[in-house]
């Protein structure tokens, strides 16, 4: 399996190339590799850097191994979640960061993607979409354990309408989570176009109940579902925030982070995250003084997310919901590079 298997066009590639400018040399860490579009953009662009690709997913890095083979020794993959990193960078897990002096080179640049490849979207077997019949998996790594089936079959219906809700923003959730918990109680849930029907026919009958009428042109009902169950079998969310300032802490001066998320949920912790390192107290407003340890570490670059171009959307649709925002890290006597 390779990665021209697949259909697969990098989101925001022209933007990435853009925030890093600045960066001619050093090491860049991609943290979510995926089949390695970004990547390939990075080292094709910048001859004197040196990238280091991690991921979850092994059918993902093999891909990618691939297509960047003939960067040799500038590229190295690592499997892993990239919550890691420090311990990657420390080279706790990865004998071959010491091999090949990795650890001695300045970080000048982290990309986080927080989307899903295409070729995850587009694997069946993976169980991402309901656009394409398959098992309800959609685990990045199928060496850790919860499926979205065992989520949909084993959850309260209370259990499963909190996290459709919190994580899919759905206004449908206790509709859908009735409707699944119903429907499991004559058979289990185990397909993808099985639980999107499902879904749909929650949605429907909410919609109707309240005398609306079906816009044909509205997104799919099960997207936003979908997305909840993904959220959680891959903890996405977890820890988000607290990646962020260690990334920024192992940043060379004047380097940059840049975060590509898809949607709200995670867009706020990136922007809060930001907004922290810069030196914004996040302290509630009644308290006299600051007690959440704000340091100014680094400027955002991005006012506001850079977001994909009107040209970029039509060709690509799955980027239309991407955001990218950069931050660079400061220099300034008395913060620790």
């Amino acid at each position: 399996m390779s990665a021209t298997s697949f259909f697969h066009r990098s989101v925001l590639l022209d933007e990435v190339l853009k925030a890093f400018e600045t960066i001619s040399d050093g090491l860049i860490i991609d943290c979510t590799l995926g089949l390695g579009g970004h990547s390939e953009a990075l080292l094709s662009h910048k001859e004197n850097i040196s990238l280091l690709g991690i991921d979850r997913d092994l059918v993902a890095i093999k891909c990618a191994e691939d297509r960047l083979a003939a960067f040799g020794k500038r590229f190295q993959t690592h499997h892993s979640d990239f919550r890691d990193l420090p311990n990657i960078i420390a080279g706790k897990s990865m004998d071959i960061i010491a091999e090949k002096n990795i650890e001695k080179q300045p970080i000048k640049a982290i990309l986080l993607d927080l989307g899903v490849s295409s070729m995850q979207l587009d694997t069946p077997t993976r169980g991402f979409s309901f656009q394409q019949d398959g098992p309800l998996d959609m685990r990045m790594d199928f060496s850790q354990g919860e499926t979205a089936a065992d989520i949909i079959n084993s959850f309260s219906e209370e259990e499963l309408a909190n996290l459709i809700y919190e994580y899919g923003e759905e206004p449908a959730s206790r509709h859908i989570a009735k409707q699944i918990v119903d429907s499991r109680e004559t058979k289990p849930i185990e397909t993808t176009v099985e639980l999107a029907n499902l879904i749909t026919r929650a949605v429907n009958y909410r919609e109707r109940k309240q005398g609306r009428k079906i816009d044909p042109n509205r997104i799919h009902p099960a997207t936003r579902t979908f997305q909840a169950l993904r959220i959680a079998v891959n903890r996405e969310l977890t820890n988000l925030d607290k990646f962020i300032g260690q990334a920024i802490d192992l940043l060379a001066p004047e380097g940059r982070l840049a975060v590509i998320s898809f949607h709200s949920l995670e867009d706020r912790i990136v922007k809060n995250a930001y907004r922290f390192a810069a030196g914004a107290c996040q302290c509630p407003l009644r308290l006299p003084l600051c007690v959440c340890g704000a340091k100014e570490k680094v400027r955002t670059l991005t006012k506001k997310p850079l977001v994909a171009t009107d040209i970029e959307t039509k060709t690509n649709p799955r980027s239309r919901s991407a955001k990218l925002r950069v931050c660079e890290k400061i220099n300034k006597l008395g913060i620790e590079t």
